[in-house]
């Protein structure tokens, strides 16, 4: 990562900067409708972006949930989107995003992080492929390996079952090719 580079929490009237990165990110899907749920959400998304001066060049979200069977045990996280510019990308941009994430998730409590992506990518981190948790709904077999989770600290997994996310997440179209 670039020593021109901070990353902090977003901040309300950044919404505008964040939503114009998610185009140059990802040109063939519109994450914008999903991204501004999630940030008008009322719950506790965790929101952190990466400047380079004034210009947001990479931004993660962070969903909460709670464990299904055990609401009041343990409290998940589902990363993502993440998205990085493109001149910025292949510099550690993400990696940093991910990592500053997933310690702020732990020092509240979090128990366990979920997310659907590249295994080759996210298993960096350490997450491996979740069989236990599942997603909302059933995921395509080309997919297969691409749900995947990392348990926190020493804090027990989430109870096995299907999750139930806020509601911009329960879109089907979001989890389909």
């Amino acid at each position: 990562m670039a020593e021109d580079t901070m990353i902090r929490g977003t901040r309300p009237g950044e919404r505008e900067i964040i939503l114009a990165l998610y185009p140059l990110a990802f040109p063939d899907e519109d994450l914008r409708p999903l991204v501004s749920a999630l940030l008008d959400g009322e719950d506790d998304t965790l929101s952190l972006a990466a400047f380079a001066g004034k210009s947001v060049i990479g931004h993660v979200l962070f969903t909460p949930f709670a464990d299904a069977k055990n609401p009041q045990a343990s409290r998940g996280a589902l990363l993502g989107p993440l998205g990085v510019v493109p001149h910025r990308q292949r510099q550690g941009l993400g990696d940093a995003l991910v990592r500053a994430g997933l310690e702020r998730l732990d020092d509240v409590g979090v128990a366990q992080v979920f997310v659907l992506g590249a295994p080759a990518y996210y298993g960096r981190f350490g997450f491996h492929p979740e069989k236990s948790v599942l997603p909302p709904y059933d995921l395509p077999p080309q997919w297969e390996g691409a749900w995947q989770s990392l348990t926190l600290s020493a804090r027990p997994p989430l109870s096995s079952g299907r999750c139930t996310f806020p509601a911009p997440w329960m879109q089907p179209a979001l989890w389909l090719p």
